[in-house]
């Protein structure tokens, strides 16, 4: 991927901005991600959202609603913090997401991941000693390999580790960020 060209989609700054565009922005800004220490820049310094924020302000009416499920998927599940962004960068990856490597290494390490996980994470070669984290990754590989249904063996193995509850998020997360990967592809919006 390639830095965001003018071109394709511009950056909108806050006075650009028309009421439901500007009620999404100041979601964004002023909602979980804007709290606590910040591990990437969620805005330029023109005060435009990066990533895939600045998209999702070119149609609020889906932007919205985008927003506050990736909301949901990163601050009301039950997965730890770890495997949440172990989940993460494995859609970072398979997608080839430029600015979701960028973005959740830096908060993978955070929540603890260290060098030698981001490596493997980044090369699809993740291996740990937690079965939680270990299911939670053979799950979300799969889903990014190809799109055949799982079948029973390889669904009874995810929820005996991850439980009902665990396979949705999982499986709602990893929809969410190929959707973020993809709405970055199109727009040719890379790491800063």
């Amino acid at each position: 991927m390639t830095p965001t060209d003018p071109a394709r989609l511009p950056k909108l700054t806050k006075a650009e901005l028309n009421e439901e565009q500007l009620a999404l922005y100041q979601g964004i800004t002023s909602g979980p991600r804007a709290a606590g220490p910040q591990l990437f820049a969620l805005q330029d310094d023109d005060g435009a959202l990066n990533g895939p924020f600045g998209v999702m302000l070119h149609a609020p009416g889906v932007g919205g609603p985008l927003q506050e499920l990736g909301a949901a998927v990163r601050y009301r599940t039950r997965m730890s913090a770890r495997t949440r962004e172990i989940a993460i960068l494995t859609v970072a990856a398979a997608t080839d997401s430029g600015f979701e490597r960028y973005a959740h290494e830096r908060i993978g390490r955070a929540a603890g991941l260290t060098e030698a996980e981001l490596s493997t994470l980044a090369s699809g070669t993740f291996t740990s000693e937690d079965p939680i984290e270990t299911a939670a990754y053979a799950l979300c590989r799969r889903l990014q390999d190809d799109f055949r249904p799982l079948d029973d063996d390889e669904f009874d193995a995810a929820v005996t580790r991850l439980g009902r509850e665990g396979v949705v998020e999982l499986v709602v997360l990893v929809g969410y960020y190929r959707t973020l990967a993809q709405l970055m592809d199109v727009f040719a919006i890379g790491a800063p």
